[in-house]
């Protein structure tokens, strides 16, 4: 692997074509993958709607979230649908985007299949996704027409989750004096699985001016938020944190579980991309040590310790997070990962739309194909 990341070196590593898997069988992989979100007639959790609109299901809730809404966007400028991006966006500003009030600017978390908002507040998350798709898909596609202005769209968003709460009512979606992204604006703690410092790299240099020295410091606090919230031992993570990176147990978080899978896909594509932190090829090494003996995974403290059985969620997605992780460095595990996530198959039951997003997400990380435009 080169030394300097993706961003400098205009080079993807394809880890897959590496392990021994052909252009054209990671090329079938990621079009079945593709179907079974998109196209699918039995699969997908992709709706087209009137108005050239379409919408995901979060098939395991029943309803439409920023995250997965986002993800879509995220999947679809990847792979080049400028069509399907476009129409979730639309959909997105009809029916989650917040006019007025507090949440001004934010949009609105959950909100069922007819568009009506079960919930007002935003998720964070949902709005870093929401700008990154937004400003590749300017520098792959051009800006159109508002609402496909699409870089004039993200700094409206940037602009939101920074400064709001300044002059206008609410709170912002980053700490000001930390630089941490919160779980939601109201509070005052993390969640790991937030942090991309690989996003805020490129909201600096491509976010508005008086705010880049703002995101530089938001990657680096990201990174080193991550090295303090990952065990020290195991590498694993909680789903909710302190600023200090310790685990909030308050709301029932404070353990490995479903949302905490994501960083590890996070730290493999942030090395990927830029390859800043030294820590994050140990932090591989530690994670993939931890679960390389683990045919069935239950919830975890982030010390290791197995805790009681719950029903177990979103295994593939577990295994896709494993699996990317190895972008941040190779060690004596990672061709075992590799080859348990490929051999895995897609979901089909009322869980499957966080999992094959999650796998979705790998396999294109994992052939050098999650890439800045």
């Amino acid at each position: 692997m080169s030394n300097k990341g993706a961003f400098y070196t205009k080079k993807y590593n394809n880890l897959l074509k590496e392990f021994g898997y052909s252009d054209q069988e990671i090329e079938e992989k990621i079009n079945q993958c593709w179907s079974a979100i998109f196209s699918n007639a039995d699969l997908k959790f992709y709706q087209e709607t009137e108005n050239n609109m379409a919408y995901i299901t979060d098939t395991g809730n029943d309803d439409v979230r920023t995250e997965g809404m986002s993800y879509g966007m995220m999947a679809a400028v990847q792979m080049d649908r400028k069509d399907i991006f476009d129409r979730l966006w639309r959909w997105t500003k009809e029916y989650m985007y917040q006019p007025e009030g507090k949440y001004k600017g934010y949009f609105a978390w959950s909100c069922d299949l007819n568009g009506n908002k079960n919930f007002e507040g935003p998720a964070p998350d949902g709005e870093e996704y929401f700008a990154m798709a937004l400003l590749l898909a300017s520098n792959r596609w051009g800006d159109e027409k508002a609402p496909l202005n699409y870089s004039e769209q993200a700094k409206e968003i940037l602009n939101e989750v920074v400064h709001k709460g300044e002059n206008t009512p609410g709170n912002p979606m980053w700490n000001p004096d930390n630089y941490l992204i919160k779980f939601i604006p109201e509070v005052e703690f993390s969640d790991p699985s937030y942090h991309l410092p690989h996003f805020y790299e490129l909201f600096a240099r491509w976010g508005k001016q008086e705010d880049k020295e703002f995101w530089l410091q938001a990657a680096e606090a990201s990174r080193e938020y991550l090295q303090k919230s990952c065990h020290i031992e195991t590498g694993l993570a909680a789903e909710y944190a302190e600023y200090d990176g310790s685990p909030r147990f308050k709301e029932g978080h404070g353990n490995f579980f479903s949302d905490a899978y994501r960083v590890a896909f996070n730290i493999g594509l942030d090395a990927e991309w830029f390859n800043k932190d030294p820590w994050q090829q140990q932090e591989a090494s530690k994670l993939q040590n931890f679960f390389y003996d683990k045919n069935e995974f239950t919830k975890y403290s982030i010390d290791g310790t197995a805790l009681e059985k719950p029903e177990y969620l979103h295994y593939l997605g577990l295994k896709a997070a494993n699996a990317a992780v190895s972008l941040a460095g190779k060690n004596k595990y990672t061709e075992k990962f590799i080859h348990d996530f490929w051999e895995s198959e897609l979901r089909k039951d009322e869980r499957r739309y966080y999992d094959n997003f999650l796998y979705l997400f790998a396999l294109l990380a994992l052939s050098g194909r999650f890439r800045i435009y």
